[in-house]
Order: structure tokens, then sequence, then C-alpha cells
């Protein structure tokens, strides 16, 4: 019998969701308790993880740019924002300019641990931290009514989202930041899998440890049964989706339980807990353009892979 007491509703039930379909799914949002924010942020800095160092490079190469999008009194409104480290560089390029920060994240604990940190080093920062699914409606603090608005969302995880979703985010992103505001996206261009698996699949198995944590999260908050070491962690490439798909295989027939639910797996069937879109310039001009956005300026590190870009409303 499990304590219905300790169960995190929310949790079970977007576990239950996904796991009771036909093909069984995780959303990615549910990676980042504490312990996986750590490993992602360790995933980062692993050397087959390009994404972090070339955006970085390419962000500290561009910040000026950006920070003379941003008039005096701007508001930085920055969409999955873990931890700070992309926004200082906009803040140095700033200056005074940008006057306060509104960081959104579903992780609650790094969002308190970020502000505690800028609120003793950015002084004269304002910062209000928003711990919400940025992918849902939402409504920007009273403090920053009025300010002018640049939203910026690096890192590539728009392409977490499917092409319908990364649409609605754009055009929601668009409805709370305003007319006249700027949004800044990180993009990761497609490009040969042969560069791209390995940032998936990392020698050292932190990826891998990123994915199972999932499954000890669910026996965690959902009262569920996963024993990790019957599920391994799997990345591909989907030629014709563009996409990198992170999944979790069964090892073995067996039944887990989630909030007193039983789920079956039969040998070798797949959790699908993440995609991450590569998308080519163009279609991410064309998508942005769909969404009700002007596609202003863009700008790659020197080998392509990597793409930023500055849209207007």
């Amino acid at each position: 019998m499990f304590d219905a007491a300790v169960v995190d509703q929310d949790v079970a039930g977007i576990a239950l969701a996904g796991l009771s379909a036909a093909g069984k799914t995780l959303p990615p949002k549910l990676f980042y308790d504490t312990e996986g924010v750590r490993l992602f942020g360790a995933i980062t800095k692993l050397p087959e993880y390009y994404l972090t160092r070339t955006e970085r490079a390419l962000l500290t190469r561009i910040a000026p740019r950006i920070a003379a999008l941003a008039p005096p009194g701007t508001c930085l409104v920055e969409y999955g924002a873990s931890d700070e480290a992309k926004a200082r560089l906009l803040f140095r390029a700033a200056g005074h300019r940008i006057t306060s920060y509104v960081p959104i994240d579903v992780a609650a604990p790094a969002l308190s641990a970020m502000a505690r940190r800028l609120r003793r080093t950015a002084r004269g920062l304002r910062v209000h931290p928003l711990c919400a699914d940025f992918t849902r409606p939402l409504a920007l603090p009273d403090a920053v009514r009025g300010a002018p608005k640049l939203g910026f969302f690096p890192g590539s995880t728009i392409g977490n989202l499917e092409p319908a979703e990364a649409e609605q985010f754009l055009a929601g992103a668009r409805a709370t930041l305003g007319a006249g505001a700027w949004l800044v996206v990180g993009v990761d261009v497609r490009k040969d899998p042969s560069l791209l698996l390995p940032a998936y699949n990392d020698s050292a198995g932190v990826t891998a440890a990123f994915n199972l944590n999932l499954l000890t999260r669910l026996n965690r908050e959902a009262a569920a049964s996963f024993d990790t070491a019957q599920f391994e962690h799997r990345a591909i490439w989907n030629d014709a989706q563009s996409r990198i798909e992170m999944h979790l295989l069964s090892r073995a027939p067996q039944t887990v339980l989630v909030a007193g639910q039983p789920i079956r797996f039969e040998q070798g069937e797949s959790i699908h807990t993440e995609n991450s879109y590569k998308h080519a310039i163009a279609a991410f001009r064309a998508l942005a353009t769909k969404a009700g956005w002007h596609p202003a300026q863009v700008w790659t590190d020197p080998d392509g892979l990597f793409s930023i870009h500055a849209l207007r409303a």
C-alpha cells in the first residue's frame, strides 16, 4: 500500500498520464528536481556537450549587440533560468540599462539560490524569481509592469518543445512581453549526427544518470517502485523529425507501481523522455514569423554549430 499523503499529486498525475499511453512518455520538466539540476550542470561541462560552451562563446562575443537592444530601465525576462551564468553576460554588457530580472523556471530551489546570489553580487538589480512552467500562460510580477522587456531563452531549450508547442510558446512569450519587446533565443542547428549523438550519450554516463534520475524522482514523489538498474538510457537521432530522442528502455518484462497503479513494461519497451529538435536557421525564422515575431537578426559561431536569434514583437 502506498501512502497518499506523501504523493505529489501533480507529479503522479503527469507520470500516470504519460506512462498509461500506448507509447509511454514522461515530460522533460520532470528532470529538474535538485539532483536533476545538479546533473544537468555537470552535463554542460562535459567535453562531448558542445552546446553550452559554443553558445557561451557566441554570447560573450555578441553580448554588446544584444545589450544595445535594451533601453534604460529594461527588465530581462529569462525563460528556463536554472542559473544566472548566461544572464550575467548581458548584465555586464548592458551596464545599468537592465534594472530588473525575472528568471522563470520550475525548479524552485535553484531559483531561490540564484536570487540570493544575485542580491549579494548584483547590487541595484531587482530580482523577481517566478516559479512557473513557462510553456503555460503566465503573468509577470506587477513590479516590472510598464518596464521595457528583453526576453531571453538560451540553451536551445526551445528544441525540447514539439514544433507546435514551440510556436505556442513563442506566441505566448510575445503576449507576455508585450508590444515592442525583444526576444533572444538560442537554437541548436541541424548538423551531422556524429556530432550530435555523443552530446546526449557521453562516455562518463552523466546523461544516463540524468535520464534515470527521473525514475528516482518518481519513486520519491509519486510512490513509484522503479528499479533503475532495470532500465537503460538510450539516445537516438530521428532524421525525419530532425531531433535527438532520449529514451529509457526496460531491460526485462516487469510491472512498476506508480501511486498504487500498476504499469506493465515489456522487455525493450521505451519511455520516451525528451526530444531535442535541431532547427535550420531559415526554418526557425519561419517558425518565429508564424508565431507573430519579426526575425531581426541571427548570429552563429564560426563553425555554424549554434545560432542565436533576435526577434522583435
